[in-house]
């Protein structure tokens, strides 16, 4: 029988906030708040610290709002090198425990404990881990144990900041269950609103419902988020999955000195369904496509290219990534092949990009195309180029994102 498992989701409390009062001690015990421009009235609010939240302020809030409602609230300028260092600094004491981390954000994380914790028990190695965030970086954190991934998420929510709590399978039906169903993680708004819709209301209806039921309004989504209502979850801690603010990429070394093209198309394949399913899991999608070649001498070779429009679909992922393959390749036993999509950002932002920039974009150039009109029936077609050229293969790139974008826009 296999061991159970031991696992900690690491989750620091109002992380921006307290890093500028660990390297401000001035701020502490004050309303403050992170803005994304906090000279503009009309920005929002990124995040605040506790004793800001105590004061009404939350994240979103417009910073004209959160100025009413705390006239003292202090604003500051997001210092992402500064969160960055910090966050480094963070994983950096999980990893003296164990290399079984899992980064999923700059400021959360798991960590799985189940070997360590044959030798120690798990609440006192959580409690060290917590003081050692403390004292080593004036940084406060909530820790959940559980026996995966899920329950641990949710544990660690449940106590902040500052907090340490144990969260069983056998717990589930006492503490989970009586919850509203958009408590739990995994659950926005639009897919409440679809739950309510079959009267299911609670974490606990979600978890007896029939799975036909939540199939049909949901697809497998759906019948994920009822197997973890019953606190089921078997992903692992994956030290290899890539969190990374700017790319998500995957790459192989092949078994043997490679020169066949079917081949080398099949690994192409599966690297570039790796990396759309990491871009799924996040939910990010990216401008850039890159492809890493070395070769059996161990000289890396590698060839990129930029899209107007982001991309996450696999098959077009694959398509670029293959196209950039035989532009670079020179024919030599090629050892290892990766595919990076870089530059990514949330779907939900390409959705602001789509819908305004580009907009905007086009319709500053209309009256430049207008006039390339009029020149062209006078001079004839060509007469006038364009500085950049766009490679023609990036629509039809566009294409595919279009169709996955407008599907995406379904689901929210």
């Amino acid at each position: 029988m296999a061991k159970a498992r031991i696992i900690f989701h690491v989750d620091m409390n109002s992380f921006y906030a307290s890093v500028e009062q660990a390297h401000n001690p001035e701020l502490k015990g004050k309303a403050i708040a992170i803005a994304g421009n906090p000279k503009e009235r009309r920005g929002i609010i990124v995040t605040s610290s506790y004793e800001a939240r105590h004061k009404g302020i939350y994240t979103t809030m417009n910073v004209g709002e959160a100025l009413r409602k705390c006239p003292d609230l202090i604003l500051l300028p997001p210092d992402f090198p500064k969160y960055r260092a910090a966050s480094k600094a963070m994983f950096t004491i999980l990893r003296s425990y164990t290399q079984l981390i899992e980064p999923v954000s700059i400021d959360e994380g798991y960590i799985d404990i189940t070997e360590i914790a044959s030798q120690r028990h798990p609440i006192e190695i959580a409690k060290e881990i917590q003081m050692r965030i403390f004292h080593e970086l004036d940084l406060p954190c909530s820790i959940g144990i559980a026996p995966n991934k899920f329950l641990a998420k949710t544990a660690s929510d449940m106590k902040k900041p500052m907090g340490i709590t144990i969260l069983r399978k056998r717990d589930v039906p006492e503490k989970l269950w009586p919850l509203p169903v958009i408590e739990m993680h995994g659950i926005g708004e639009s897919t409440a609103n679809k739950l309510a819709s079959l009267n299911i209301n609670t974490i606990g209806d979600l978890a007896t419902v029939d799975e036909y039921s939540v199939r049909q309004a949901l697809g497998k989504n759906g019948v994920r988020l009822r197997i973890r209502a019953n606190g089921e979850d078997n992903r692992e801690v994956d030290p290899n999955s890539i969190y990374d603010t700017k790319s998500v990429g995957n790459s192989t070394t092949l078994p043997i000195d490679e020169t066949d093209i079917e081949e080398l198309e099949k690994t192409f394949q599966k690297l570039a369904d790796k990396v759309a399913e990491r871009l799924d899991a996040k939910k990010l999608c990216g401008s850039t496509i890159s492809v890493q070649i070395r070769d059996a001498d161990w000289h890396n070779h590698s060839k990129s290219k930029t899209f107007q429009n982001p991309i996450y679909n696999k098959d077009v992922i694959y398509e670029e990534a293959i196209e950039l393959f035989h532009k670079s390749w020179n024919g030599a036993p090629i050892r290892l092949l990766g595919i990076t999509v870089s530059n990514v950002i949330d779907r939900k932002q390409s959705v602001e990009q789509l819908s305004i920039f580009n907009f905007e974009q086009f319709a500053k150039q209309e009256p430049i195309y207008e006039l390339i009109e009029e020149i062209e029936k006078k001079f004839g077609k060509g007469v006038i180029q364009k500085g950049i050229e766009i490679e023609k293969s990036s629509y039809a790139s566009k294409t595919s994102f279009s169709k996955d974008f407008l599907e995406d826009l379904k689901d929210h």
